[in-house]
């Protein structure tokens, strides 16, 4: 793609107006998302199923979309905070691996798959995607997709999880009385760029990156408007669990790539900190782009006198000269993209438009 034919399609493919970049739509395959029937295999690899309702809409939504369902025996079992103990749910993710499926698809996130990293059969990860097993997971599965990143080189999926991605509150259509309003049902756009991975047909996500504001004095940095990445890997995840898998085995060496990073639930000055680490252990200056995406569910305080989210992004960006680039529509919200974790990406650039493309790598 040239930058001219670029800089058009990203021109209306910002987040806001198109936030997926679809062949699926263009084609003219897509009909309320009926036209793609795939086997989606479902288990626990972290936390325990705390919302057993979310869970079996997140089923029946997926059913009621044409797919065949098939759910990990143990994917509702409960051990302490874990879903099942480190063995069941080692067994579980090798079920998955196993399971012939065209999407290996976590319940949620939570917490527990740093600790049975030692025990994945990353050979049978790996053959089951080379097989078209896609492995799709966000939050806590980052550990997972980095950990496979690094010892197989192969690409895994971030995006939705079961229970927050396709289980939101409300009916699945043709259930009980009447279909779900609009605020019950899963997002449209996630569950596109969702319909685009089954298909083969995502190219790539666009959006606007968020507006600079007014100079938070000494710490204002200068940004660069126009450039372009070509074929970097694209890799990341949530923040707090890719700084935790730093200095061991199962954190991808990546050099010239395009990261990007996520979370919830922590203050600025936490994200900070976690980026700090990133930066002073060389990882940040070895990108050649780092894109933030949704950080949720915090609350400032008058203790932070001024000090909040964009001014850390500032701060950054007076650290390193890799380029610092914000509002990804990917985190802990209802409107993400699905991004293919150990893909060859392109970057593209243009104001506050962003493109990330990586559909013509093969």
């Amino acid at each position: 793609m040239d930058s001219s034919s670029s800089v058009s399609c990203l021109k209306k493919k910002r987040f806001g107006l198109d936030r997926c970049l679809s062949g699926t739509k263009a084609a003219g395959l897509l009909a309320d998302n009926q036209a793609v029937k795939k086997h989606i295999y479902i288990y626990s690899p972290s936390g325990a199923v705390r919302d057993k309702a979310a869970f079996k809409r997140g089923v029946l939504r997926l059913q009621s979309l044409g797919h065949e369902v098939e759910v990990d025996p143990d994917a509702l079992t409960s051990y302490q905070r874990f879903a099942g103990d480190d063995q069941t749910r080692l067994a579980a993710i090798h079920r998955a691996a196993a399971s012939g499926a065209d999407v290996a698809l976590v319940s949620r996130g939570g917490y527990g798959l740093t600790r049975i990293l030692p025990g994945i059969r990353y050979k049978a990860i790996a053959k089951a995607i080379e097989r078209g097993t896609q492995f799709v997971g966000i939050s806590d599965f980052t550990a997972f997709q980095l950990a496979v990143l690094a010892k197989t080189g192969c690409q895994t999926w971030a995006g939705p999880a079961l229970c927050e991605g396709f289980g939101v509150g409300g009916k699945p259509p043709g259930v009980g009385d009447g279909d779900q309003t609009v605020e019950g049902r899963p997002d449209e756009i996630m569950e596109d760029c969702f319909n685009d991975m089954l298909t083969g047909q995502g190219e790539g996500a666009g959006w606007r990156q968020h507006r600079q504001g007014p100079t938070d004095g000494p710490l204002k940095a200068k940004v660069k408007d126009t450039f372009g990445i070509k074929g970097a890997s694209l890799w990341g995840g949530n923040l707090t669990l890719l700084s935790s898998l730093l200095g061991t085995p199962y954190f991808p060496d990546i050099k010239g790539g395009i990261l990007f990073l996520e979370d919830v639930g922590e203050h600025p000055y936490r994200i900070e900190r976690l980026l700090t680490h990133l930066l002073l252990a060389g990882v940040l200056s070895k990108q050649k782009a780092i894109v933030m995406g949704q950080f949720t569910d915090f609350t400032l305080n008058t203790h932070d006198k001024g000090f909040k989210l964009q001014s850390v992004f500032e701060w950054l960006r007076q650290q390193t000269k890799t380029p610092v680039l914000t509002n990804l529509p990917f985190g802990h919200v209802a409107t993400r993209v699905l991004l293919p974790v150990g893909a060859k990406t392109d970057l593209l650039v243009e104001g506050r438009d962003a493109l990330l493309f990586w559909g013509h790598h093969g």
